[in-house]
């Protein structure tokens, strides 16, 4: 209990305690432009010394299964879009080389548009919010905003949008991140970390009756994306036992000796770190089958397995194991100060999201692995931004502003950082700016890659369905 509470002191410490009253927190904000004009965040200019990207990707894949690599990188090649979304830990080192205020949150670490999305609260309520959380870590609260603002650029060229209409969605976005932390700098505490984002309000504030319609549509389906509706399309009966079907490449049985002896072990070393009253629910289910799966893109080739449990009755409950690597912010912004990575991932979601799924928990495999767990799909659902128009794009890239204002509040100074953004649109102009020429750089490292893959540098595995 002592290194648990030594942990908890020094995560504090990281994300800075020391807060002050609102007029001057504003002020000390405002004061920090003088260092650096909210003008020089429109800069972007790789280094002369800059890596190559190819080389950054592969020495990503450390922790990664070798025979999954191809994957990752056939995902990736698809666009500059699914380029940038695998690829956080490049950005993460270019992030590195701009300029900050010093001010720090519990960050996304891979914050761009398609981790948020919906999904259920334990009331049972839709909400929208940030949803992956695998590489967060204290650290600028501008990283995350510049790789969601870049994220949206990207993803407006992509639908063979203009560059002023990409500008505009990611300025959009800065513009609602610093309207809202100003709001959050007024609230106490406890109104801020109350604060969510449901689908009626969502619904209520929808601009005009097609976008409410397409709302309206998107919860609906969320509220099916359920486990009981999932099971049935993933399993199938066995000489009396529910089994789950492989899918291979994406999801495959393992068949490795003494693989199901050391999946249970790690699910008793998650049922440790459950609260309590989680574990007498999470007892009421029994391990029935496991298999491995791949997911999104960033993610694939680390290790991922989902659990099929079951009630005695038959009731169904599907777990996600996903294992934790370092964060890719680890390099530039510091090591976590948990040791168990899973552990990092879990504290990281809990302070960030407005409600956390009730079966989040973490664990270390038998081969020293760590892993956090939650439920595979609980109406979780992401918005659809292929072919989505310039006015749909910068009415979604409010909506991530204003969460994620919300979220690095939970941990950080609002009032500072409001003070550093006041109320022009100075800053959101600047990122408009960065998020372009990164857009620029993000087409150029893709490029990279497609030659790489060309040249037989690396192998990539392109499938026929994501």
């Amino acid at each position: 209990m002592g290194e648990v509470n030594k942990a908890a002191r020094a995560a504090a410490k990281s994300r800075g305690s020391d807060f002050r009253p609102r007029e001057e927190g504003l002020a000390a904000g405002k004061a920090l432009r003088e260092a650096l004009p909210r003008g020089d965040h429109a800069r972007w200019k790789p280094l002369a010394t800059r890596r190559d990207p190819v080389a950054v990707l592969e020495e990503s894949n450390r922790h990664r299964v070798p025979e999954l690599v191809p994957i990752r990188y056939g995902r990736m090649l698809r666009s500059p879009f699914t380029f940038l979304r695998g690829s956080a830990g490049l950005m993460a080192y270019d992030l590195s080389t701009t300029p900050g205020t010093g001010l720090r949150v519990q960050a996304c670490g891979d914050c761009h548009l398609l981790n948020f999305g919906a999904f259920a609260t334990p009331e049972r309520n839709l909400i929208f919010d940030i949803n992956d959380f695998d590489e967060t870590l204290p650290a600028p609260w501008e990283w995350d905003l510049k790789r969601l603002c870049a994220s949206f650029a990207v993803a407006v060229r992509d639908n063979n949008l203009s560059d002023e209409e990409a500008r505009d969605a990611a300025a959009a976005c800065a513009g609602a991140y610093r309207e809202h932390m100003r709001e959050c700098s007024k609230m106490s505490p406890l109104d801020v970390w109350y604060e969510r984002m449901d689908a009626q309000t969502l619904i209520d504030l929808a601009p005009d009756e097609k976008t409410k319609k397409l709302r309206e549509e998107a919860a609906a389906k969320a509220r099916r994306r359920i486990g009981e509706y999932l099971v049935p399309k993933l399993t199938t009966e066995v000489d009396g036992r529910h089994r789950l079907v492989d899918q291979p490449p994406v999801l495959f049985h393992v068949a490795e000796k003494g693989a199901e002896k050391r999946f249970r072990a790690g699910v008793a070393g998650y049922r440790a770190s459950l609260p309590d009253d989680r574990r007498v629910l999470f007892d009421r289910y029994r391990l029935e089958d496991f298999a491995a799966k791949v997911v999104g893109i960033g993610s694939v080739g680390t290790r991922c397995l989902v659990g099929l449990f079951l009630s005695p009755e038959g009731h169904s409950l599907m777990l996600q194991f996903k294992e934790a690597c370092p964060s890719v912010l680890a390099p530039h912004a510091g090591k976590s100060v948990y040791t168990n990575e899973g552990q990092r991932v879990v504290v990281g979601q809990r302070l960030m999201q407005s409600s956390s799924d009730i079966f989040l928990g973490w664990t270390r495999g038998a081969r020293g692995r760590d892993f956090f767990g939650r439920q595979l799909r609980d109406m979780k659902f992401s918005a659809e931004t292929a072919g989505a128009s310039a006015a749909r794009s910068k009415i979604y890239a409010r909506l991530c502003g204003t969460v994620l204002a919300r979220a690095h509040a939970r941990s950080g100074d609002a009032a500072m950082i409001s003070g550093y953004l006041g109320k022009s649109d100075a800053f959101d102009l600047a990122m408009g700016e960065f998020a372009l020429a990164y857009a620029d750089q993000t087409i150029r490292d893709h490029a990279a890659l497609v030659a790489a893959v060309k040249a037989g540098r690396i192998e990539a595995l392109v499938e026929e369905d994501l």
